[in-house]
């Protein structure tokens, strides 16, 4: 099943869902009978007899995430065969994810493919491409971004109330959704006080950007020499969508895989060192970087390069962290994004077990909270009347509304249209609750 198939069953739990893992492991599946409510199936999931025991021609959503192409796609189609409505496979190979080769693909009964390296890179490019002490998730294009900014001991909000915030934001052109603090995540009142290292959920629409920036007390920042630490797949997506427009230096310690990395990547330098002498990342110019990523396969190496980094003045750090125990860890400390490939995996599958259409559904790093973008249909109980007459739940909030080619920060007095693409912030017991107003 693998840590993404582990944290998918961890997050489904939570709702009102009908879980069957299948594992030939039998330590794994004892392992997630003891902690979550689901049935286990101690099988193959290529297997006719095993498939059909766990109920196959009932499911909604089959997903596959073994480490092997072949199996992910073999118990895909024989899922899909047997009555799976939709199914899931997870693959590490850029050539199936070619458009002529995804039609294959929904023809033989598979309706989506998961690679887990090419997402995390791009949300490590995405993060770069509109960045400044921030995280930033766009939806639709831009027309709205989350963003997730770290108040540091300057920041002008810090001792000021959301209400008193509001009254100096009186176009609404940006809206703090929760805050994130001690490693619990709430969604804030009107009394509710910024503090020193709160991380801040804020929407906002592109008029609305450089206000927010002001009031939260960060710049933009360019970055035009970047440092990547570590040759994985991620490593290496990464340095290629960046190299054109940027100056790439990307840092791996196997000679062989260096020398072929070198043939690959053309437009950046690829050095032959090794990543836990600072020295090394010293001598190839790391304080003179205005970014550093480090994506080894090692999460204590990644975060110590990047506190290491940080200190040398480096003023945009980034880590891949795959032990969620060290997420938290790795905030406090001062690294500025963490990228976790199990969330970013299973914000690209959780939006099909909604009920509603949802285009984009986001697992934030750092908070057990979620975001979803819905396209509301007609007959959706949310256009029925405005906003604050609605009885949305208290555990979830509407941030901000696309409407044809505008975007809009919501407030009470906002009634929602057929076609809108509403953002909602959501704790995880809001989940089925907001599946509700928009199906």
């Amino acid at each position: 099943m693998g840590a993404i198939g582990m944290h998918m069953t961890k997050m489904l739990s939570n709702g009102n869902h009908e879980i069957v893992v299948i594992d030939k492991k039998e330590e794994m599946l004892q392992d997630v009978s003891a902690h979550y409510d689901v049935m286990t199936i101690h099988g193959s999931a290529t297997s006719f007899a095993d498939l059909k025991e766990a109920g196959i021609k009932k499911a909604d959503l089959f997903v596959s995430l073994t480490h092997t192409n072949e199996i992910n796609i073999t118990a895909c189609m024989l899922a899909k065969q047997l009555g799976a409505k939709k199914t899931i496979a997870r693959i590490d190979n850029q050539e199936y994810l070619l458009p002529l080769n995804k039609s294959h693909f929904y023809n033989i009964g598979i309706d989506s493919l998961i690679f887990p390296q090419k997402l995390a890179a791009r949300e490590i490019v995405n993060l770069l491409n509109d960045t400044g002490t921030t995280e930033v998730f766009n939806f639709s294009g831009g027309k709205l971004s989350l963003y997730v900014i770290k108040l540091e001991i300057d920041a002008p909000i810090i001792g000021k109330k959301l209400s008193e915030v509001a009254v100096n934001n009186k176009d609404l052109v940006f809206r703090a959704l929760a805050i994130s603090r001690d490693g619990e995540t709430m969604i804030p009142r009107p009394d509710e006080i910024f503090r020193h290292n709160d991380l801040v959920y804020v929407i906002t629409n592109q008029t609305g950007v450089t206000p927010m920036m002001e009031f939260a007390g960060t710049r933009r920042l360019t970055c035009n020499n970047i440092m990547i630490l570590g040759g994985s797949q991620m490593g290496v997506r990464t340095a290629h969508a960046l190299e054109k427009s940027s100056n790439i230096k990307l840092i791996e310690m196997d000679k062989a895989k260096s020398e072929h990395l070198a043939d690959y990547l053309t437009g950046t330098l690829v050095i032959n060192a090794d990543g836990r002498d600072i020295d090394s990342l010293k001598e190839e110019g790391l304080g003179l970087m205005d970014v550093f990523i480090s994506v080894t396969g090692n999460d204590e190496l990644n975060i110590l390069s990047c506190i290491q980094a940080k200190n040398l003045g480096v003023k945009k750090t980034i880590a891949s962290v795959e032990n969620t125990e060290y997420l938290h860890l790795a905030e406090s400390m001062g690294i500025d994004a963490i990228i976790n490939k199990k969330l970013i995996a299973a914000s690209y599958i959780l939006r099909f077990t909604m009920t509603a259409e949802v285009p984009s559904f986001l697992c934030l790093t750092g908070s057990d909270a979620e975001v979803l973008e819905f396209l509301v249909k007609p007959d959706s109980k949310i256009i029925k009347y405005p906003l604050r007459d609605m009885g949305f739940p208290k555990d979830a909030v509407i941030g901000g509304v696309i409407r044809e080619r505008s975007s809009f920060i919501a407030t009470g007095d906002t009634q929602i249209n057929v076609n809108d693409r509403v953002v909602v912030f959501a704790l995880p017991s809001a989940l089925q609750k907001i599946d509700k107003f928009f199906n």
